[in-house]
C-alpha cells in the first residue's frame, strides 16, 4: 500500500529532476566552467558512500603537491554564505563533515557555501588562490561543470534495483550516471571476483570514457577523543570488553559490524545523520553506558560525531570513556596506483594549461602597453 501511494510522488519527482537535467544539457540552463582543476566527488543516492573518506583521500594526495581547497556545502549549518572553516570553527556555522576535514588537514583551505559557483570565485580571490578545487556532494550541483566528475556508489545498494525519492533512494535517474568520469563502487569486500567486477560494470552501464574502481573502507585502532584527560586505557584482551556505540551517522552498520569483530558485547544507540546531540541524550547515553554490567567498557562513537560532542559539556566519566573509530579508504587489487595517476595528471596537465594562459594574457597585456606607448 505504501509503495503504491509513494510511485505517483515518484514519477512527478523524477519529471521535474529529468527536466532540469534536460535543460543543462541543452544549455539552457548555464553551467560555469572554471579555469582551474576542479573535481567533484558525490552520489546518485541519499545515504552514506562514503564521500568524506573519499574526499579526504583526494585531500591527502593533492596537498602535497597543490595548494587545495575543498568547497563543501556545509550541510544543517546554521550561517549562510561563504565561510572559510577554521579548527576553532563551530558546527553550527560550517558543519560536522567541513570541521572534520579542517581538524584532520589544517593546512588545508575547507571551506562552505550553499551556492558553489560563488564559493568557487571566493577562493579563486585568495591570494596565493588555489591550484585545484574539490566540490564535496556535488554530483547533483550542475551549476559548475568540473573537469573530472567522481561519482559513488555503495557495493550493498547498488542502483540498478533502486527507485526514485521518495519510493526508493535515488536523487536522479540512474542513466545520470554517464556523467561521471570516473565512478567508485564503494564499501565493497576485500576481494572480489573478477566476473563480479564485469557485473557491476554492466549493471552501472559502463560507458568507454569512464574508468571504475572498487573500495573497501579500513578502519584503523581506537582513538580516545579527550588524550589530555587520561583516558581509559584499552584493554589487552579487547575481546572480553564491552562498547557501546553511539553513532549519528548515515549508514551506522558497517562501523557497528567492525566493533562487532572486536568484542561480542556491543550495545548500540544510533541517531539520525547529522544528529546535534542534546544534553537529554548524554543523559541518556551514560544511563545505557552505566547499565553495562562488565566493568571494563567504553563508549565509541565516529569520527563525525567528535566534532559535535567534543563542543558540549560532557561529564568527566563520559571524556574518560569516549573513544572514536577513525576510517579510510582503500582501493582494491592495487588499483589506488592508477587512480592516483589519473587525479595527479588531469591536476598536472590543467594547473600547467592555466599557467601558459596566464603567462600569454600578461604577455599580450605588455604589448598592448608598449604599442599605447609608441602610439602616443
Amino acid at each position: 500500500m505504501l509503495k503504491l501511494l509513494l510511485y505517483p510522488l515518484s514519477l512527478l519527482y523524477g519529471l521535474v529532476v529529468s527536466v532540469r537535467n534536460k535543460l543543462y544539457d541543452f544549455k539552457l540552463f548555464k553551467s560555469r566552467e572554471f579555469d582551474i582543476p576542479v573535481i567533484s566527488i558525490g552520489n546518485i543516492t541519499v545515504g552514506g558512500t562514503g564521500k568524506t573518506p573519499h574526499t579526504e583521500y583526494l585531500i591527502k594526495l593533492l596537498k602535497q603537491n597543490y595548494r587545495v581547497a575543498a568547497l563543501s556545502r556545509g550541510y544543517k549549518r546554521k550561517s549562510q554564505g561563504f565561510r572559510l572553516v577554521d579548527t576553532s570553527s563551530m558546527v553550527e556555522e560550517v558543519g560536522d563533515e567541513p570541521l572534520q576535514m579542517k581538524r584532520k588537514y589544517p593546512g588545508v583551505t575547507i571551506s562552505v557555501c550553499e551556492n558553489r559557483v560563488q564559493g568557487v570565485d571566493a577562493l579563486l580571490e585568495a591570494n596565493p588562490a588555489p591550484d585545484v578545487v574539490v566540490l564535496d556532494d556535488a554530483f547533483q550541483h550542475r551549476r559548475i561543470t568540473p573537469g573530472l566528475n567522481i561519482l559513488l556508489i555503495d557495493y550493498n545498494k547498488p542502483i540498478k534495483d533502486d527507485y526514485l525519492l521518495p519510493l526508493g533512494r535515488l536523487r536522479e535517474s540512474k542513466l545520470q550516471a554517464r556523467r561521471a568520469n570516473i565512478i567508485i563502487i564503494t564499501k565493497c569486500p576485500n576481494e572480489i571476483t573478477p566476473i563480479t567486477r564485469r557485473i557491476m560494470a554492466k549493471d552501472v552501464h559502463l560507458y568507454p570514457y569512464q574508468d571504475l574502481y572498487f573500495t573497501t573502507m579500513v578502519y584503523g585502532q581506537l582513538c580516545p577523543v579527550f588524550p589530555e584527560g587520561k583516558p581509559m586505557d584499552l584493554f589487552n584482551d579487547p575481546r572480553h570488553m564491552a562498547i557501546l556505540a553511539v553513532t549519528g551517522i548515515a549508514a551506522p552498520e558497517y562501523a557497528v559490524r567492525h566493533l562487532k569483530q572486536i568484542t561480542s558485547e556491543v550495545d548500540s544507540m544510533l541517531y539520525p545523520d547529522h544528529h546535534n546531540y542534546t544534553e537529554q541524550d548524554i543523559r541518556n547515553i551514560m544511563e545505557r553506558y552505566d547499565r553495562l554490567g562488565n566493568p571494563k567498557k567504553i563508549i565509541v562513537t565516529t569520527e563525525k560525531d567528535t566534532v559535535r560532542l567534543k563542543q558540549m559539556n560532557l561529564p568527566p566519566d563520559m571524556k574518560k570513556a569516549l573513544y572514536y573509530l577513525p576510517v579510510q579508504v582503500k582501493f582494491l587489487d592495487r588499483e589506488g596506483k592508477q587512480f592516483d595517476k589519473r587525479i595527479l595528471d588531469y591536476v598536472g596537465e590543467n594547473k600547467s594549461l592555466r599557467e601558459l594562459k596566464k603567462h600569454k594574457s600578461e604577455g599580450n597585456s605588455g604589448l598592448n602597453k608598449r604599442d599605447r606607448t609608441i602610439s602616443e
